[in-house]
């Protein structure tokens, strides 16, 4: 028994030295595909917070309209992707236009729930200080309610990043650039190294990027006076600033 569980520890040692070796092998084609990756993931992000945020302060306005419209996002999230690139792929061709076209529905749903709940969660009190100021409702939503709801908004955005640069990989199935390309090619050659490689590739991406989401969620947080523990990075942004505010 114990050598039966030693076996795959004494191997540990070798594994993570083929993919390291793998890795600096095909680091610039890596660094090339992450790049792609990151690309595809900004594109569809630039594309969904828009459109999700403008949904999302619609569903304020009326109830009903608030339980159709997070109802169909959460439908949208439930398709299997590969499912949702075949039926698209008629309408829209292969490659890159698909995938987005998907991802921007599977981010729907975290940005429109945040959104809608930053801005009724909003204390009764300061909105009627605005009332008492003269603002009409859009002045309102422009100047207080989404400025005290932004951390919440950009938590959902944090979400959606993270879906987005998961699912992307799968886009890769249908011609989408990106790390998915070493992880299908690693599958049709049965080469377990690239398979491991891009996906620790993928996930080092999402934990980047949600890290930085998470940096400035906190520092928006700040700014609207909640009392929170900083991570490092938000440290570091909030005397970079305050520096950079101090020599202006």
């Amino acid at each position: 028994m114990t050598t039966l569980l030693a076996s795959p520890i004494a191997m540990l040692p070798a594994l993570v030295a083929e993919y390291v070796d793998f890795a600096a092998t095909h680091f610039d084609e890596l660094v090339v595909l992450t790049i792609q990756h990151a690309l595809l993931a900004a594109d569809t992000i630039a594309i969904a917070v828009p459109i999700a945020v403008t949904l999302g302060v619609a569903t304020t306005y009326d109830d009903r309209a608030a339980t159709v419209i997070l109802w169909l996002a959460g439908i949208a999230m439930t398709i299997p992707s590969l499912a949702l690139f075949g039926l698209l792929i008629p309408f829209l061709g292969i490659g890159s236009p698909p995938v987005i076209f998907a991802l921007v529905l599977y981010s729907q749903l975290p940005v429109i729930r945040n959104t809608y709940v930053g801005l009724t969660k909003i204390d009764e009190a300061t909105l009627s200080a605005g009332r008492g100021l003269g603002m009409t409702r859009r002045q309102r939503l422009r100047r207080i309610q989404l400025p005290i709801a932004m951390p919440v908004i950009l938590a959902g955005v944090r979400n959606a990043v993270v879906i987005v640069i998961g699912v992307a990989a799968v886009g890769a199935y249908v011609g989408a650039d990106g790390l998915g390309e070493y992880i299908f090619e690693g599958i049709r050659t049965g080469n377990t190294t690239m398979i491991v490689v891009a996906t620790i590739a993928v996930s080092l991406l999402a934990l980047a990027v949600d890290y930085t989401f998470g940096v400035v969620e906190q520092y928006l947080r700040l700014r609207n006076g909640e009392t929170i523990d900083q991570a490092l990075g938000t440290r570091f942004l909030t005397t970079l600033l305050s520096v950079r505010n101090t020599h202006q």
